[in-house]
């Protein structure tokens, strides 16, 4: 598999952040019955890679990936359990190249010219631009079409439901990524139903 494909299974890429390993399940089941397939679970909690491996085992239609891959060990380590691909919040050529080594299909994070071009250098032309509201959202990614015109790119950080369409519209995005699929007071009451509609909403989000 190759990062762009995931841009197949629908507009929006969820960027999840579990904190309790029992809720790993139950929510990629809500999001799944919503219409999202293509699950970025974050390296930001201790219970991460449990959370993924269960998810991995129990729910094998789910394309799993690994968001805040930082190091080459934390690359290794996703790879071992059966991640599909993961996602890092910048880029530098020891882990984009380690990636490659292992064969782990990596969404690289950019936020500047000079971060697009090392990653093209290395061989990676989809990218996620992150922040992505903070660096200059739309305005930026419209300045790099000229430049970067074969790059595509993610935008994740600060991506609404009411701006996803906004972005999407841009020929060089074919794909977002988002954190409000799953609020942090839905996962702590266990609102499976509320997540699995915000689900059916971004997978039915449209290009402007």
């Amino acid at each position: 598999m190759k990062t762009l494909d995931l841009v197949n299974y629908g507009p929006v890429i969820p960027v999840i952040v579990i904190d309790k390993v029992e809720d790993a399940v139950p929510m990629a089941e809500a999001l799944l019955e919503g219409g999202i397939k293509v699950l970025e679970v974050t390296l930001r909690t201790a219970c991460a890679m449990e959370a993924m491996d269960r998810i991995i085992k129990h729910l094998p239609e789910a394309i799993v990936g690994a968001g805040t891959v930082r190091t080459k060990e934390d690359a290794s380590a996703v790879k071992s359990i059966g991640c599909q691909f993961a996602v890092s919040p910048g880029y530098t050529s020891e882990i984009g190249k380690h990636c490659l080594d292992i064969g782990l299909p990596l969404l690289p994070g950019v936020s500047t010219g000079s971060e697009v071009m090392m990653a093209n250098n290395d061989g990676y032309y989809f990218l996620k631009l992150f922040p992505a509201v903070a660096v200059g959202g739309i305005n930026l990614l419209k300045g790099f079409a000229g430049p970067f015109s074969d790059v595509k790119f993610c935008p994740t950080g600060g991506v609404t439901v009411q701006s996803a369409s906004d972005f999407l519209s841009l020929p060089n995005v074919p794909v977002c990524g988002g954190t409000w699929l799953t609020p942090k007071d839905l996962v702590a009451n266990r609102n499976w139903v509320e997540i699995t509609k915000l689900a059916k909403e971004a997978s039915a989000i449209q290009r402007l």
